[in-house]
């Protein structure tokens, strides 16, 4: 099966629908990550060493597996060669 297929199964389900749009806002932050680590060219390793942080930090920060400080999503974003723009919106 899938992954497409299996996501349209489990989208079936309420409870799941629901559960996975409470996390747009992380898969939102996971992309933006990843858009601006390719578009700057860079691998993890790279981006780590600018950090002064190591490859497996990154790749935990890339997946969502952490709660990442401001500080640390400025410093990732400055890495890439990009600033920190924060910003809210209407739900």
């Amino acid at each position: 099966m899938s992954l497409s297929a299996l996501k349209q199964k489990a989208f079936k389900s309420p409870e799941v629908k629901a559960a996975y749009n409470e996390l747009d806002d992380e898969f939102d932050l996971i992309s933006t990550l990843l858009t601006m680590r390719e578009q700057s060219g860079l691998t993890q390793d790279e981006v780590a060493r600018k950090m002064g942080t190591r490859a497996p930090n990154i790749s935990r920060l890339e997946s969502g597996r952490g709660n990442p400080s401001i500080k640390t999503l400025a410093s990732y974003a400055h890495a890439c060669g990009f600033k920190l723009n924060l910003g809210f919106r209407h739900a």
